[in-house]
């Protein structure tokens, strides 16, 4: 598992691409694990603070339940229309549940004030982009894993 930080020292280039692609949109796409092993899809926003890419979720959501029960997830960074398409970024480990109050309250903010919530820090096991290779006509998949050198694919 690794933070945003040790993704960012591995590869700071790599990281800055996924950046820009998950700060293009607002909302993104959470994949959890329901209980009978089903996949279940939630809209969700992430920060990055600290160094840790974080997630909330409402007071006792669906989605917090999947991740309390088997915190596996994968996060897709939400894609611009054909022709304007310029690549995704995909990211998949582990959400932890921080319960502490002072943190809760300085990663939620003013939703923390409002009433409980649920937060979780985002473990990455693995991340990767989908962009369009030089000349346009491939599409080229980079993946990083904690310790591994970045791996790249072409496919037409």
């Amino acid at each position: 598992m690794a933070t945003w930080n040790e993704l960012h020292a591995a590869e700071p280039a790599f990281a800055d691409a996924v950046r820009t692609r998950l700060d293009a949109y607002v909302h993104k796409t959470l994949a959890t694990v329901r209980a009978d092993g089903s996949p279940r899809i939630s809209g969700t926003e992430v920060q990055l603070i600290d160094g840790d890419l974080w997630i909330g979720s409402m007071w006792q959501a669906r989605k917090a339940h999947d991740l309390q029960r088997d915190p596996r997830f994968a996060l897709h960074s939400g894609s611009d229309s054909p022709p304007d398409w310029t690549g995704d970024a995909k990211l998949a480990g582990l959400a932890v549940e921080v319960t502490d109050p002072e943190t809760v309250l300085r990663i939620n903010g003013e939703h923390a004030a409002a009433g409980p919530t649920h937060l979780f820090r985002l473990d990455l096991r693995e991340v990767s982009t989908v962009t369009l290779a030089a000349g346009g006509k491939e599409i080229e998949i980079a993946v990083w894993t904690p310790g591994a050198p970045i791996r790249r694919q072409h496919r037409a």
